[in-house]
């Protein structure tokens, strides 16, 4: 009896929205697994991750070319580190922030952003800018403080939503900033989007395959001052493909 009642307390905290105690599959989130390995490229050597949110789910593909942030970011996905915490930061056309440990029991009025994982407090930066990884629409990063080294959160991650610059209106910031970029660069962000300012500030380690109509609906969330969402928008994440086991 005592199972069963634990069994039936947990169903009824998934359906209203609090943070899970278990990291059982749901029959949904089984099928979802399924349904996205489906799709994945047979012959990519990279690893996936899909990012269930409640607003919908993501696909994350992981860069080889930023080894520590991947290895980083998919241990935290296999232990489970990011179920049930939130998209604490969000702010349309710019992008949605999340990975706060601390976001997973806060209250409406609690202040997040500054949590950290257990361990190593710091992933140095791996900025790859010279092989084309650049901040397009759709980008995988990590968050920050202001570090001299600019080296990332060791859990806290942005998905960059800014859609595509008019040229005109990229010159201008190009100018505004003090920007250099080049002839690919201008290309990518007048036709994908992005944020060209954070190119060498903070480390891309990977980017978004499917789910983009989520991403700007996460980004569209009404929120309060210091541009956290009115509703709770929770996450939960598994590797859809892992290069190791391959």
């Amino acid at each position: 009896m005592l199972i069963r009642l634990l069994f039936l307390a947990s169903l009824l905290a998934a359906a209203c929205g609090s943070p899970r105690q278990f990291r059982s599959l749901q029959p949904d989130e089984k099928a979802a697994l399924k349904q996205y390995k489906r799709l994945l490229p047979r012959r990519d050597t990279s690893d996936y991750v899909l990012l269930m949110t409640t607003q919908g789910h993501m696909v994350l593909k992981l860069y080889n070319e930023t080894p520590l942030h991947r290895d980083n970011f998919i241990s935290k996905v296999k232990a489970g580190f990011y179920d049930s915490l939130l998209f604490h930061r969000v702010i349309n056309n710019f992008m949605i922030q999340g990975g706060d440990p601390g976001s997973k029991y806060a209250s409406a009025t609690q202040m997040l952003g500054s949590g950290s994982a257990p361990g190593q407090e710091r992933i140095p930066a791996e900025f790859r800018t010279s092989q084309g990884i650049f901040h397009k629409r759709g980008a995988l990063a990590a968050a920050r403080d202001n570090n001299p080294d600019k080296a990332s959160s060791n859990c806290q991650f942005y998905i960059v939503q800014r859609p595509a610059w008019r040229p005109g209106q990229l010159d201008s910031t190009i100018v505004q900033r003090n920007l250099t970029l080049t002839t690919p660069q201008k290309e990518l962000y007048t036709t994908l989007g992005g944020t060209p300012h954070l190119d060498g500030g903070y480390t891309v380690f990977g980017e978004l395959v499917t789910g983009f109509e989520v991403l700007d609906s996460i980004a569209a969330t009404k929120t309060r001052p210091g541009d956290r969402p009115e509703k709770d928008v929770r996450m939960r994440m598994f590797v859809l493909r892992d290069r190791k086991q391959r």
